[in-house]
């Protein structure tokens, strides 16, 4: 989803500089375009400053927008029953780079993914994903994205998603929806 139409920021919020990943403090009133809105992110253009920031589904009321509820839904984690492995897929399809209008999964970035039962109680789930690019400086950001995702799963008290370059990403990996997507087809 992307909107063309210039937002002023009700407040002043904190946003990440894409694809740096520096965060930053955009001002109340800031004239602002959102070119995407994603998985209860968005991604702006600002007015008075070069490139693109990304703020997150907390402060979507700085947009006045309402955080999708999945996106915004912080549940505790439950520490009894096993992991439900789709939902954790599920979570992850609802983390998106800024710059790109499909999700993590659909791009290929997940490269593993491991449900373990700790002892004494809960589940770790330990992912392992890329970035298009090794360089982008949003790769803390993305995976911290996940990281929070996956911790919503029933029965996830533990998750770890840690960045890999091996083997490298290629187009090849990206799912057939999101070839479609991104017109590839």
């Amino acid at each position: 989803m992307s909107e063309s139409s210039v937002i002023l920021l009700t407040r002043d919020v904190e946003a990440i500089q894409i694809p740096s990943g520096v965060k930053i403090t955009l001002s109340k009133d800031a004239p602002v375009i959102i070119t995407q809105a994603l998985g209860g992110t968005f991604t702006v253009v600002v007015q008075s400053q070069a490139g693109l920031y990304r703020i997150l589904a907390k402060d979507a009321d700085a947009l006045g927008k309402e955080a999708e509820a999945a996106a915004a839904a912080q549940s505790a984690p439950t520490f009894e029953g096993p992991v439900d492995e789709e939902l954790v897929w599920q979570q992850l399809k609802n983390v998106y780079d800024p710059e790109i209008p499909v999700n993590i999964v659909d791009l290929g970035l997940i490269y593993s993914l491991e449900v373990k039962p700790i002892e004494g109680g809960g589940n770790r789930v330990e992912a392992k994903m890329t970035l298009t690019a090794p360089g982008c400086g949003m790769g803390p950001s993305i995976a911290a994205d996940a990281q929070m995702r996956i911790l919503t799963v029933p029965g996830v008290t533990e998750a770890e998603v840690g960045l890999v370059w091996d083997p490298p990403w290629s187009a090849e990996r990206i799912s057939p929806e999101g070839k479609a997507k991104l017109g590839m087809v």
